[in-house]
């Protein structure tokens, strides 16, 4: 019921711009993604290794914790998204999400080595970043051509992914020559986020269209979820998503099953971000070509590969290789291939809440998911719980090739 009024044409809009063209508020926000991914994954990079090896941490708090990681940003993507199409403002509540994920990378020194400390720093973390996804996504898609979605994001996810490579490697190294001085990698995190908030506010231009108010209501909203296509996107993004086992316990479970040192926990990262990064762009031109929920799904039977080969407890360095690697090939073919498809579902004054809708849906799949992992890990071992979840995932996979 909404493609039809977003495929037509839009005065607002520049009538040269091209599908082979990526716009420059699209380069724009990747910058400020590929700075705030580079803070982020410094911090992310470090908590497994900090978790399990320094405080102690067993399965049962890891998967609460990865849980918590992924869940915190849930309803408050849907705050995010509805305020950024009510005010008209995506850029100004991007900026407050930014912002306050930039603030609680001071925080975490002062956590010490409290788990509840921890996880309310988390959760503020998370919510920032739940803030402003929805609104940073709507911009993509107000600035991008309906049949070129796919290119624009997998260019903003390359750029981004760049961050979270260069992340780990900044964390490692500082670990490194300051011999474990976590505080020094929180502080340097805090400088890069500070820096991302700062371009976002000066150099990054919200896209014609997006500045005006708008009278967007919360139950126009929810009345989204009535369009078929919408409805079976976010039914299906969260049926995936609960059969999906949290990053922090993938890495570790490559760690364990590789029979790798503890040490190296902080650089698994970096060959799931290097193949992310490489395959995100010809990935999303694909995905306009094949279809973006086939190139989803496709995604999704990669992981399950992965998880297969997790299950069966092989060791070695190329065990693990081949598993980050495929994980990056999961990432490239799901983040941002995802909202290119349920962006023409939703009408341009409600984009991010439509998006925000999705990812929502999604993001408290993926917590439950994360938490019941935990749950068969901490009962039956790494190798079995994998076993489990991979199963899981070929059933939901079959079921979301009928779902949108």
């Amino acid at each position: 019921m909404y493609v039809s009024s977003i495929r037509s044409a839009d005065p607002a809009r520049p009538a040269s711009r091209s599908k082979h063209a990526v716009q420059g508020t699209v380069i724009g926000l990747g910058v400020v993604s590929l700075i705030t991914d580079l803070s982020a994954e410094m911090v992310t990079a470090v908590l497994p290794l900090y978790l399990v090896y320094g405080l102690g941490v067993g399965f049962l708090q890891l998967g609460a914790i990865d849980g918590l990681y992924t869940g915190a940003t849930a309803l408050l993507r849907l705050a995010g998204g509805y305020f950024a199409d009510r005010l008209g403002r995506p850029k100004a509540v991007a900026l407050v999400g930014y912002g306050l994920s930039a603030a609680t990378k001071l925080a975490f020194p002062a956590a010490g080595s409290s788990l509840g400390a921890i996880g309310l720093v988390i959760g503020a973390d998370r919510a920032g970043k739940g803030i402003r996804t929805a609104p940073r996504d709507a911009m993509i898609t107000l600035a991008t051509p309906a049949d070129g979605l796919g290119r624009a994001f997998g260019v903003h996810r390359a750029m981004d992914t760049a961050g979270a490579l260069l992340g780990p490697l900044a964390a490692f190294g500082l670990l490194t020559v300051l011999v474990g001085d976590y505080p020094a990698v929180f502080g340097v995190s805090f400088c890069f986020a500070v820096i991302a908030v700062i371009v976002l506010a000066v150099f990054v231009r919200a896209p014609a269209g997006a500045v005006e108010r708008s009278r967007v209501r919360l139950r126009a909203g929810f009345a989204l979820l009535r369009e078929p296509g919408l409805r079976g996107t976010c039914l299906a993004a969260a049926l995936l998503g609960v059969c999906t086992v949290g990053d922090m316990f993938l890495f570790v479970g490559v760690q364990r099953s590789a029979g790798l040192p503890p040490g190296a926990l902080p650089l698994l990262p970096l060959a799931t971000a290097l193949t992310f990064m490489a395959l995100a762009s010809p990935i999303g031109r694909l995905a306009d070509r094949l279809g973006q929920w086939k190139v989803f799904l496709a995604g999704h039977v990669v992981l399950l590969a992965a998880y297969v080969v997790l299950a069966a407890s092989a060791t070695g360095w190329l065990v693990a290789v081949v598993v980050l690697a495929a994980h990056g090939v999961f990432y490239a073919c799901t983040d941002g291939v995802l909202m290119a498809h349920a962006a023409p579902h939703v009408p341009e004054s409600l984009r991010a809440t439509g998006l925000a809708f999705v990812q929502t849906g999604q993001a408290l799949a993926r917590a439950a998911g994360a938490v019941l992992f935990g749950v068969l890990a901490a009962g039956m071992a790494l190798g079995p719980a994998f076993a489990v979840f991979a199963v899981a995932l070929l059933v939901s996979v079959l079921a979301g090739s009928r779902m949108a």
